[in-house]
Order: C-alpha cells, then sequence, then structure tokens
C-alpha cells in the first residue's frame, strides 16, 4: 500500500519581501514601516547584515510599556538578536517546532548565508487546509488510527522507510527494525 506523505517546504509558504531597516532608525520608522507594509515585523540589519528583528509585540512591551520615546534608536534594548533562522529546505512541521521550541512566531529564512524570507506562524496555519486534507485521505485509507489501541503506519523517524508497524518511544516514531537496533 503507498503512503501519504505530506511534503510541505519553507520555500513554498515564506513570505519573500522581506522588510529591513539599518540599526540607526528609530522606534517611530520601524512602526510606520511595519504599518506602510501590512507587516508584522521588520529585519534590522547593519552594514547590510541582519543583527535582529523588531516585532509589534517588542513595540509594545519594549517601547510603550516602558515609555521609550518613539524617536528612541533602534538598539538591543528593543530588537530581539540574534534572530532565529531556517533553511527553505526544511519542511513547515519543522519550522513549526522550531518556533514552538524557541517560543518564536517567525523565522528568518536563510540560504548559504542569505536572508531569502521569513515564514511566520500565520504562514505555518495557511497550510493548515492541505494537511487536513491529506490527513483525512490518510484515514480514509487506513494509513493513520481510527480508534485508540489501533496499531500506527508511517514513516519512521529513524530512517524514513515506511513501515506498517510504528511506535512512539521518546517523541519519534519508529519501526520494529529500527526499535530492535536502538533497544527499545
Amino acid at each position: 500500500m503507498a503512503g501519504i506523505r505530506a511534503r510541505v517546504l519553507v520555500s513554498d509558504v515564506m513570505t519573500k519581501n522581506l522588510i529591513t531597516l539599518s540599526d540607526t532608525s528609530n522606534a517611530k520608522e520601524v512602526a510606520i514601516a511595519m504599518s506602510g507594509n501590512d507587516v508584522g515585523s521588520v529585519i534590522i540589519v547593519r552594514d547590510s547584515h541582519p543583527v535582529g528583528i523588531i516585532t509589534e509585540r517588542d513595540l509594545v512591551e519594549r517601547v510603550m510599556a516602558k515609555s521609550y520615546k518613539p524617536e528612541s534608536t533602534v538598539s538591543s534594548s528593543i530588537m530581539s538578536s540574534p534572530l532565529s533562522v531556517i533553511d527553505p529546505s526544511a519542511e513547515v512541521m519543522e519550522a513549526a517546532r522550531k518556533m514552538a521550541k524557541l517560543r518564536v512566531r517567525r523565522l528568518v529564512v536563510v540560504q548559504r548565508g542569505e536572508m531569502v524570507g521569513i515564514i511566520t506562524s500565520r504562514d505555518i496555519l495557511s497550510t493548515a487546509p492541505e494537511l487536513i486534507e491529506v490527513l483525512s485521505e490518510a484515514s480514509r485509507n487506513r494509513l493513520l488510527p481510527r480508534q485508540k489501541g489501533e496499531d500506527l503506519a508511517g514513516y519512521c523517524d529513524n530512517c524514513e522507510e515506511w513501515s506498517d508497524t510504528i511506535k512512539e518511544v521518546n517523541g519519534q516514531f519508529l519501526c520494529d527494525e529500527c526499535r530492535s537496533e536502538l533497544g527499545v
């Protein structure tokens, strides 16, 4: 039985047009750039290299709530740094896991040392209908369990081969052979 595996890449859903400002910009200029471009973040650069990110939340928590003047120059006390990054060839689910682990809503997409885009939690949510469709089809084909206690079938997280009997071990889904090799 052929398996269905959704493979949605970061490059498929990322936003390619990054809004950047110099580290000599001030908080007001950042807010104007966000508003004028209808975005929730601005990448801060120094000599064309990214040094941080300022989000709407940063403006609220680090400027407004602390009564900084809007003319305050962008600094480490306002921007989030260092940047959290991901490769465009990574799967969207990897990006979601990384965001959850780092407790961030945005990852700058970097390929060969160059910024090529940004992926946000909203971008990931936009893939949900496609993923739900794949999961629904998989369930109809009995590739996913329908009731608690049924065996799982899918791709092994270790060897990436299809197995009709995968089991979760320490957060990974492993086939019989990999469980045996790992002694679990």
